[in-house]
This record gives structure tokens, sequence and C-alpha cells, in this order.
């Protein structure tokens, strides 16, 4: 059996209302809001008494998602600094195709993001950056030369 496709990425975040406003910014839809909790809940993530809020945010395209989670209960941990450097351990950013990285970064910039670095060139192919979201979010942006 073949994997099939990546359906989502879970970012915990503690402001989901701000989370929701900077990926739409960024160009993403909300597809959903919800509240889960119940067994079922508990079974899969192995944590007693979960309840959380989560969002879900789809690319214009409809193949890629985000999942936004912020947890009632039991409330959410933070292991690292907001804002860890690129070579902490663990998923550091998720990068998204744009069609004008200045245009989506003045527009996140305008917020309240921040530039990571700065904006780039790599060879002639594409223009690149980093922008720290809420809650010290990384996604980084690329625009095809």
């Amino acid at each position: 059996m073949a994997l099939k496709r990546m359906d989502n990425v879970l970012i915990v975040v503690e402001d989901l209302d701000a989370a929701i406003d900077f990926f739409t910014e960024l160009g993403m839809e909300l597809e959903g809001q919800m509240t889960v909790e119940g067994a079922w809940v508990d079974r899969i993530i192995a944590l007693e008494g979960s309840r959380s809020d989560i969002a879900v945010m789809r690319t214009p395209d409809g193949h890629s998602r985000i999942e936004l989670d912020r947890f009632q209960s039991p409330k959410a941990i933070r292991r690292e600094v907001e804002d860890a450097p690129v070579n902490t351990l663990g998923i550091r950013r998720i990068m998204f195709a744009v069609d004008d990285l200045e245009e989506v970064a003045a527009r996140l910039l305008a917020k309240g993001a921040s530039m990571v670095g700065e904006i780039v060139r790599y060879e002639n192919a594409y223009k690149l950056c980093y922008i720290r979201g809420p809650e010290g979010i990384m996604i980084a942006l690329a625009e095809e030369l």
C-alpha cells in the first residue's frame, strides 16, 4: 500500500483567533471549527479528559491543511522558547509558495509578524524569507522567479 497524501500539520496554540487571523492573512481559508472531546480523543492522543477547540485552515488549492488546536483541558505546555531558532530540534517551519513574496510579507508584518532574517534570492530560482507569527509560529515564503 502506498502513501496517499499528507492531510494536515497540527499546531497547538493558546490564542486560536490570532492564529486563524495570521493564516487567513497569509491566504488560507478557514475550513471549519469545532470542539472535540471524549473517550476516542483521549485514546488517540493519550491524554485523559482532553477537550480542545480546533480550526482547520486550507490552502486555496484545497490540497494542504493546518489544524490549529487550543487545548481547554489539559492545558497546553511549552517546552521551548517562543522564538526558538531555526536549528532547534523538531518541526521549525512550514513553507508556502506565493506569487508576490514582498506583498505577502508586508501584509503579515502589518499584522504583527516579524522577519526572522531577510528576503534573499536563491540563484535565479526563488526569493525566500522566514517569518515568525503569533506564539512563535515560523513559516517560510517562496516565490518562484
